[in-house]
């Protein structure tokens, strides 16, 4: 069987950025990861690249920013007025938030506080970073319906209901 549109995947993965050659994750030691092929679970250029793959084959990737979590966008970072936050008292630089965004929720990381605004970043932490993915295809099967349906992995190593 082969990767392809409809199936769940399991891969072994270490994912660096490809830069520093430093991990941002690796499921080596850990579980793998299960998803669904197709659905825009994984980032595009490394779902492409596993398309076609088999059981047992390893795989290298290097994915571009475009093809990964984008290219930062400096229009998506904004000062906004310290009230905004109330009921926060210790606001700091990494904090995350979750604020609503023209389709709908939107994480945003604080990068900067001052006395009367708080700047905050929407942009993934890993915009514009170049990714080298590595790994080996575990396993292959087709998704239920109910999976297809819900565009994501039900049961063992998936999303529970």
């Amino acid at each position: 069987m082969t990767i392809e549109n409809k199936k769940v995947v399991t891969i072994e993965f270490t994912v660096k950025n490809a830069d520093t050659n430093e991990v941002i994750e690796s499921s080596v030691g850990a579980e793998p990861l299960v998803y669904l092929h197709g659905f825009n679970n994984l980032v595009p250029g490394l779902e492409n690249a596993l398309t076609g793959k088999t059981v047992g084959d390893s795989y290298e990737v290097l994915v571009s920013p475009e093809e990964g979590y984008g290219v930062r966008d400096d229009s998506l970072q904004e000062q906004v007025p310290r009230e905004m936050f109330q009921g926060v008292n210790d606001i700091s630089v990494g904090m995350e938030f979750t604020a609503d965004g023209p389709q709908g929720p939107v994480v945003v990381e604080v990068v900067a506080v001052d006395d009367k605004t708080v700047t905050v970043d929407a942009n993934h932490p890993l915009a514009s970073v170049p990714l080298a993915f590595n790994g080996e295809i575990k396993d292959i099967r087709d998704a239920s319906d109910e999976e297809i349906e819900h565009g994501h992995v039900h049961g063992e190593g998936g999303h529970q209901h």
